[in-house]
């Protein structure tokens, strides 16, 4: 294998037929190496670990109404509860993600995994205390943080043309939250303590054969400058604001459907709490499949149509459902297309992230768009309520989602299909983590660091 093959950041694991020629002598990946056992176990360990440490994230709200019975909450302290920790993983992956291409995921993934069995742990002595409960579930926020670091691991070990459905299949591990709700208040059934003790004991084995098996990619580059001005770069680019706007709207509406159906389903269509329950989780499942769908697609046409196809297709079916279908069979359509157009732009969103943002800052800009998305979930609830309060309605709130999503769908197909990655990262220069340079592989040229540096060069 020459050199110039090597310098691809797969090492001498290509051969012909897995590289492609660009300008400048340089041969670049064309799909993931032989022998890519590497690639598959980053991918499997990465979607595990975000699975169980979403898990965790939100193991206090299927527990509510007990602790709303024990302590004898008001319903705003109750809401409070459940919303520390998702407030706090969501903003936490802004630190977290620029923390990852510091140092990569093969130390930040086994230590956030391993930090967060300690406020698993607390809840069990603080469930008898409401303030001791709000510090345990502000450190569980960590727990909400995986996001941002599997995401540029992901990133890293796959080709262009595979990288949206291996994004949206670690983007599976938002079913962690599903998981919860269903299985958390079952265990707890055999014993108060045994959901904290049985997540901590899946955290601890995941961070244990996270540390042996998660590799970073070869070749990755560390930014070498300072935490705020990695943060400040990332904020000055003009696509991590649009990226985070198309998020907060797909991911947003997740958030919020998943907080908010229930209720909107006992209230307006007067189900019990466990149908609720059970047509809300089977919204969650359709979102969860669609994610990975939403990135396969996007290995084969422009990310930003499948992005504006999926919004436009909620704008759609929210305008129906404000008209107050009957739920069998037209409101049941009208929620599983929402479900699965919402799954399809969160997978969609993020290949689009793969696609624009410098490979450097991918960790710091997933931060970034994954904490303004986690945060757009919680304003619609609220809007919902308000409106129902006042109107006696939810016709208005579905209207605004299908405002807010044809505008999505519009600014995606407009704008976002025109956008390309910035030719030089905005934060300085890079150390090389290892002997072989980085290559940026979407846009077809290799970041200096390698023996063989030169300069950065685009076809």
């Amino acid at each position: 294998m020459n050199r110039s093959a090597d310098r691809t950041g797969y090492g001498s694991s290509l051969d012909a037929a897995d590289v492609v020629d660009v300008p400048g002598g340089i041969r670049a990946a064309r799909r993931a190496p032989h022998g890519g056992e590497r690639v598959y176990r980053n991918l499997v360990m990465a979607t595990i670990g975000f699975t169980l440490t979403f898990w965790a994230w939100d193991l206090i709200a299927p527990l509510g109404a007990d602790y709303q019975d024990r302590l004898g909450l008001t319903a705003v302290q109750q809401s409070l509860l459940v919303a520390v920790p998702v407030i706090v993983g969501s903003l936490g992956r802004v630190p977290v993600g620029a923390l990852t291409d510091r140092y990569g995921a093969r130390r930040m993934f086994p230590l956030v995994a391993a930090l967060t069995i300690l406020p698993v742990l607390l809840l069990i002595p603080a469930r008898d205390s409401y303030p001791a409960l709000l510090g345990a579930g502000f450190l569980l926020g960590l727990g909400g943080t995986t996001f941002a670091i599997g995401v540029p691991l992901v990133n890293g070990w796959f080709p262009p043309d595979r990288r949206g459905a291996a994004i949206g299949v670690f983007g599976m591990g938002t079913g962690g939250v599903a998981l919860s709700g269903y299985f958390t208040p079952r265990i707890a059934a055999h014993g108060e303590n045994l959901p904290f003790l049985v997540v901590a004991a899946a955290l601890a084995c995941y961070a244990v054969l996270a540390a042996l098996l998660i590799t970073d990619p070869p070749g990755r580059t560390a930014p070498a400058a300072p935490l705020a001005t990695r943060l400040a770069g990332a904020g000055r680019l003009r696509t991590t604001w649009e990226l985070s706007a198309l998020y907060a709207v797909g991911f947003g509406g997740v958030v919020a459907f998943g907080v908010y159906l229930p209720t909107y389903l006992k209230t307006w269509y007067e189900l019990t709490p466990t149908d609720a329950g059970t047509r809300a989780a089977g919204f969650a499942l359709v979102t969860v499949v669609f994610r990975p769908v939403g990135g396969w697609l996007s290995d084969r046409v422009h990310p930003a149509r499948v992005t504006a196809w999926a919004l436009g297709a909620v704008a759609v079916f929210a305008v129906v459902q404000a008209f107050d279908p009957p739920l069998a069979p037209l409101g049941t359509v009208c929620f599983l297309t929402m479900a699965a157009g919402l799954g399809a732009a969160g997978g969609s969103v993020f290949a689009l992230v793969a696609q624009v943002t410098p490979q450097r800052q991918v960790g710091t800009v997933t931060g970034i768009v994954g904490a303004v998305g986690g945060l757009g979930g919680f304003v619609p609830p609220l809007v919902m309520g308000a409106v129902y309060s006042a109107e006696g309605s939810y016709a208005i709130g579905f209207m605004l989602l299908s405002d807010l999503a044809l505008a999505g769908c519009v600014y995606a197909y407009g704008r976002m299909r025109t956008v390309g990655r910035p030719t030089e990262p905005a934060d300085g220069p890079s150390v090389p983590c290892s002997a072989e340079g980085q290559h940026d592989r979407t846009a077809g040229r290799v970041d200096p660091g390698g023996p063989a540096g030169g300069q950065p060069q685009r076809p």
